[in-house]
């Protein structure tokens, strides 16, 4: 058991039920555990959610607060994965003022270099999109401050395992 605090992604699956999210992130609120990013989205069974977590905990405390999430929330499974167990990314947007992209071509360079790309341009605006790690798009975004950001909008982290994992038989018995 390690002592040292690290970075953890919590991987919870469950039933599409109302107040989910209240119960989940309540466990962590009374431990006073700050929830580094939390995204929920659909899993790839119909009907079973996925929220997944990122902590910055000990591995001891990891696991008490996954048993806690099993005990007192309805969850299909709940894990956490080691930065070494998962491949993950953040996706970002950008909107800037749509001159930029014509008067600056550092702009230009900055989006090519970064693999960002532009998803929409207008009179008024642009936007660019780009994924990546949360590094990756810190830099972009420090990069195209200098120019001014009109709005910049943040997920947080997506992540799979890189190895398989019995949820997907545990998935496929609740779909069936």
């Amino acid at each position: 058991m390690s002592t040292e605090k690290q970075l953890f992604t919590v991987s919870i699956y469950t039933e599409n039920n109302i107040g989910l999210l209240n119960r989940i992130s309540a466990i962590f609120q009374r431990r006073h555990i700050n929830v580094e990013s939390l995204n929920t989205s659909p899993s790839e069974i119909e009907g079973v959610s996925r929220f997944t977590i990122v902590v910055n905990m000990t591995e001891d405390n990891i696991k008490k607060i996954i048993g806690q999430i099993e005990k007192q929330v309805e969850v299909i499974k709940a894990y956490y994965h080691t930065e070494e167990e998962i491949i993950y990314q953040e996706s970002c947007i950008f909107k800037m003022k749509s001159g930029l992209l014509f008067d600056e071509r550092e702009i230009q360079n900055i989006i090519k270099e970064s693999n960002a790309r532009i998803v929409t341009v207008n009179r008024d605006f642009f936007v660019i999109e780009k994924s990546g790690r949360k590094e990756e798009i810190e830099l972009l975004h420090r990069e195209l401050s200098v120019f001014g950001i009109m709005q910049f909008t943040r997920s947080g982290r997506i992540s799979i395992t890189k190895d398989e994992m019995k949820i997907s038989t545990m998935l496929q018995a609740f779909q069936d």
